[in-house]
């Protein structure tokens, strides 16, 4: 006699008419793929037609977000509860989980979004105005203060994206840990930035044309990029990964080879003279405009570092975040030192600051006042400039493919938080937020005032919309890791607890929030008063003022009027969801695992691991 008998027959289940709200459920796999196994049978008839149709559906809303997604912790899992009665706190923690958004980002992807994210026309180009403004030392004083903030920025970001890579990232962080109406601000600003930027860069890219053919329309240009970065964008975010990994190559052996050449040219001098060491810094000078000179270019140089926050967006389209993130993370400091202060250095001992060259170009993108171009002019290489203007063409591209990419993610974010309209949300069956890229799509369509002869003053204003908006995201993504560190120690929770914790810690998150609030101050004060200001009319003072300043305004009436419509106040600690969405890691397990494995490695691979 069997020790359990046999219960009652099972009954098959009957199909329902209306699918299955429960959250912790998976879909029906007939539902998932579309009725691609309901129709297996008709293959070898409609093998063409089952190819459109699966490409039609492909276009149809992803119902995976029916189910709270596997890894993470559930609202039923949650040791906490967010009890702000706000606008859009609830779908802070749950919405942006369920996103629907594809995770097939691989670490290959990242570490070059990471390293190239902002190699482009603020490091080849807008260096150049840059020294002219400040001299030699304040361009590299500058840049090393930029990044140094920039790092203890990426750290924190990087802590905070392993535990919830959600969707919109540092905007969503602003809704749980800080206060809705500042999330809002903060999405909105960054959402704008990039999508002033996508008709921006594609105007400049046809500039760059122009340098070779200037027969052509600019039209016909501006439509060939729009739809060239709007298919790769169509690809899905794996099809994003791979252009920004073939940019990213293209750039850094452009960076790498500008190197050895401002090494060598240096060294060996030009044909008129020998070498050149630090003579520049010297005569004529190293310093210009004071302190005024150093605060002006501040600015330029967080321009040039803006994009690197991008990788904190990708990282809910990462497979593996927990691997990923750090490795990504760690080239954010060889960038600095390797990249970007390597050739700040070398373009201010190989050019001089008062080379009347510097300030000719006729936009950011003219690489004829690239101190690059000019350094090659200067060692008598005349075939090059055409080089360094498809490199910058590259960069150019990289950039408005990164607008799209950055201002689709925040726009989606904000449609599942209710902070946009809901439409925006929609992420299709491969995971690509269509409304959102559409609405990328349109405004890149301001793109055709490139064929105006007032183009450059109407790029100027959308240029400002954007100006300040970086600042306001690396110093809000610093304030949100403090008010993380907070609310984790305040409920009793440990830091082995956490998957990736910051190298700078609590202490670079109050640095890197330092840092930024000084530049918004020391960019008010350039504004209101920049160099030469007493030569100039009133009129000029107050444009000057209001298109450096506009990001910032327009950041603070997001503020208000969302606040006074919606009454948010700020988030306390004791308040915070530190479990809802929360990428679930056995964090111990996982530590001992790696511990064993890194006991087996050569001595070279452990030194290699440690710094890269």
């Amino acid at each position: 006699m069997p020790l359990f008998p046999p219960g009652p027959p099972r009954k098959s289940p009957s199909p329902s008419p209306t699918p299955s709200t429960d959250l912790e459920s998976p879909p029906d796999v007939d539902e998932a793929v579309g009725d691609g196994l309901v129709m297996g049978e008709h293959r070898r008839y409609s093998r063409k037609p089952r190819r459109v149709k699966r490409f039609l559906d492909d276009f149809k809303r992803n119902e995976s977000d029916r189910f709270f997604p596997q890894h993470y912790l559930s609202p039923a899992n949650s040791r906490t509860r967010h009890t702000q009665r706000d606008y859009g706190g609830h779908f802070a923690e749950l919405e942006l989980v369920q996103s629907g958004l594809a995770r097939r980002l691989k670490g290959r992807h990242l570490q070059m979004i990471a390293i190239s994210g902002s190699i482009g026309t603020g490091l080849f180009v807008t260096s150049g105005a840059a020294l002219a403004t400040s001299g030699p030392a304040s361009l590299l004083l500058a840049f090393a203060a930029a990044g140094i903030s920039m790092y203890c920025t990426c750290q924190a970001l990087g802590e905070l994206a392993v535990v919830f890579p959600i969707a919109g990232s540092f905007s969503s962080w602003a809704t749980r840990f800080l206060d809705a109406s500042w999330g809002f601000a903060l999405g909105w600003n960054y959402a704008l930035q990039w999508l002033v930027s996508l008709p921006v860069e594609v105007v400049a890219a046809t500039e760059i044309i122009a340098y070779w053919n200037t027969s052509l329309p600019r039209a016909i240009f501006v439509t060939l990029f729009v739809a060239l970065i709007i298919a790769i964008n169509m690809l899905g975010v794996k099809g994003y990964g791979e252009a920004e990994f073939i940019f990213a190559i293209i750039k850094i052996t452009a960076a790498i080879g500008f190197i050895l050449f401002g090494v060598i040219l240096n060294c060996a001098g030009t044909p008129e003279r020998g070498y050149i060491g630090f003579e520049y810094w010297r005569s004529p000078g190293a310093f210009r405009h004071g302190v005024k000179g150093f605060c002006s270019v501040l600015l330029n140089a967080v321009f040039a570092f803006s994009g690197t926050e991008l990788i904190g967006l990708a990282a809910a389209e990462t497979a593996n975040p927990r691997k990923s993130l750090p490795m990504a993370i760690k080239q954010v400091f060889w960038r600095i030192c390797l990249f970007y202060l390597s050739i700040i250095l070398l373009i201010g001992l190989v050019v001089r600051h008062d080379d009347p060259r510097l300030v000719d170009g006729v936009n950011e993108s003219d690489a004829n006042a690239s101190p690059l171009v000019i350094a090659f002019q200067e060692a008598g290489v005349q075939v090059l400039p055409s080089v360094i203007n498809a490199v910058i063409l590259v960069s150019v591209l990289s950039v408005a493919n990164s607008a799209v990419f950055g201002s689709s993610r925040t726009l989606a974010a904000l449609g599942a938080l209710r902070q946009a309209p809901k439409l925006l949300a929609y992420v299709d069956r491969r995971g690509r937020p269509l409304m959102a890229i559409g609405v990328a799509a349109v405004v890149g369509l301001l793109a055709y005032l490139a064929d105006l002869e007032e183009r450059d003053k109407v790029l100027e204003w959308l240029v400002g919309i954007g100006a300040l908006s970086s600042v306001f995201t690396w110093g809000t993504i610093c304030l949100c890791h403090i008010r993380f560190r907070s609310a984790w120690h305040l409920q009793r929770r440990g830091l082995y607890e956490l998957p990736y914790r910051s190298s700078v810690g609590v202490a670079g998150s109050y640095f890197g929030l330092f840092v930024n609030v000084a530049i918004i101050l020391v960019q008010i004060w350039v504004a209101i008063a920049p160099i030469g200001y007493e030569t100039l009319a009133t009129v000029e003072l107050a444009r000057n003022a209001i298109l450096k300043l506009l990001s910032g305004v327009l950041m603070l009436i997001f503020f208000v009027v969302h606040k006074i419509i919606h009454g948010t106040r700020y988030v306390r600690p004791g308040e915070v969801d530190l479990d809802t969405g929360r990428r679930d890691y056995n964090v111990l397990l996982l530590e001992s695992l790696e511990r064993e494995q890194r006991a087996m490695w050569p001595r070279w691979k452990k030194i290699y691991k440690f710094l890269c």
